[in-house]
């Protein structure tokens, strides 16, 4: 079984929605998911919203620190902030191949609701894709049998 660590500042936006849909687009494959954050933010409301729209309820999701995941041998871990990114911790994970991309924060943008809305969608869209690609590249053999 593989293990896929997503791993953002405050594990409250951006790398949640991405454990969403890493979790949507592994159906029926041998794969653990974790998500963390080198901070905890709690669940960020705009991302919840974001997700529900595209079907995918993330609402049962917790914020964690990346500490809680030590013992964990990670196959991969996908830093989705530049400050994640540059901030991590060592893992301890031997073998993990480790991606990195910045996606957008819609969290820090201060507008109107309608900016808001269309600021989470923009980094929904870009997630969505990125880890469609991801799973489509990396783990199609890992379908259950």
């Amino acid at each position: 079984m593989k293990n896929i660590l997503v791993l953002c500042t405050g594990n409250s936006c951006r790398s949640q929605m991405a454990h969403g849909y890493l979790n949507h687009f592994l159906d029926n494959r041998k794969v653990n998911v974790y998500s963390a954050g080198i901070e905890t933010h709690g669940l960020n409301p705009g991302a919840l919203a974001i997700m529900k729209e595209d079907g995918i309820n993330i609402d049962h999701h917790t914020s964690n620190h990346v500490d809680e995941y030590s013992d964990i041998e990670f196959d991969y871990i996908i830093t989705v902030c530049d400050h994640a990114n540059e901030n991590c911790p060592y893992i301890p994970s031997k073998n993990a191949k480790r991606l990195h991309h910045n996606f957008y924060d819609p969290s820090k943008l201060v507008g109107t609701t309608e900016e808001k809305h269309a600021a989470f969608l923009k980094a929904r869209e870009e997630i969505k894709a990125y880890f469609n690609n991801f799973v489509k590249e990396n783990l199609n053999s890992e379908k259950a049998g």
